[in-house]
């Protein structure tokens, strides 16, 4: 691989010969991680059963695989399977962004055996990260779902609401998938309006975020109230207001998520 190459994951398909070499190995049990008690990746699998390994790529140079494990499969002593989430500011962010990949890949490989569309089994293509029918030719690639988050301001309050699916008290910036045939921006006015009744303009870009849950790319925007009044869509949410940059309810904790990084920002810019 390339030296020079400007990140310190570099994606790749095809797996060199990896006899002799220390690999990092992502093993999952469902979409739970193993892990050691301490917190790292295992050394080793032996005592497990793999269904299925895919080549992720390097990682600082150190080659990387997602591996699926039986359903079935037992934490060898000393180690456990922990859902991703519970990894936050656990395991190192850099094995956690990997992990991430490595679950949407592990999870797309084996949904795709066989072709949806004639039932024939599929085949590891050798120029992409996809499979392909051999008797369709039609290529399959990992899912990957855009979702837009928002930070809506009016002067020094922000919008923030409840999802019934939050911890008890907890409250957040609105989110909501990107339909087909509609622009991140799109989306962000008509889920704002749809969950809310607000309608909100001047949409500026903030930033993106990997999420595996379970395979979406997060979009994260600033925009500005322009009108209406909070009518929340019950179905959507449990409760939304306008908060004061000074009286924010309680959010999410830490810094690992882009809605914390949205609020952060906000909180930054105004008090």
């Amino acid at each position: 691989m390339p030296a020079d190459f400007p990140l310190a994951f570099e994606p790749l398909h095809r797996p060199p010969d990896l006899s002799g070499e220390h690999v990092l190995q992502f093993a999952f049990r469902g979409r739970e991680l193993l892990v050691t008690d301490g917190g790292a990746l295992p050394d080793s699998l032996e005592a497990l059963t793999v269904v299925r390994s895919q080549y992720l790529g390097a990682l600082n140079g150190v080659h990387c695989l997602s591996t699926e494990l039986a359903t079935d499969a037992e934490a060898p002593v000393g180690h456990r399977f922990r859902d991703l989430r519970r990894l936050f500011g656990r395991l190192d962010p850099a094995l956690l962004a990997v992990a991430g990949r490595a679950v949407q890949v592990m999870e797309w490989d084996r949904t795709h055996q066989f072709c949806g569309a004639c039932g024939t089994p599929t085949e590891l293509s050798d120029n992409d990260r996809s499979r392909r029918c051999p008797k369709c030719q039609y290529p399959m690639y990992p899912r990957l779902a855009p979702a837009m988050i928002v930070a809506v301001e009016r002067g020094t309050e922000i919008l923030l609401a409840r999802s019934p699916h939050f911890p008890p008290g907890i409250y957040s910036t609105l989110a909501g998938f990107v339909e087909p045939g509609e622009s991140a921006e799109e989306a962000v006015i008509r889920e704002v309006f749809e969950e809310t009744r607000i309608v909100v303009e001047d949409v500026r870009y903030f930033g993106s975020q990997p999420w595996p849950f379970p395979n979406s790319l997060m979009l994260g925007f600033v925009a500005t109230y322009a009108s209406g009044e909070i009518d929340i869509a019950a179905d959507e949410l449990e409760d939304a207001g306008w908060y004061d940059v000074n009286s924010l309810p309680p959010t999410f904790p830490g810094n690992v998520s882009i809605s914390q990084w949205l609020l952060k920002d906000f909180i930054e810019r105004h008090q």
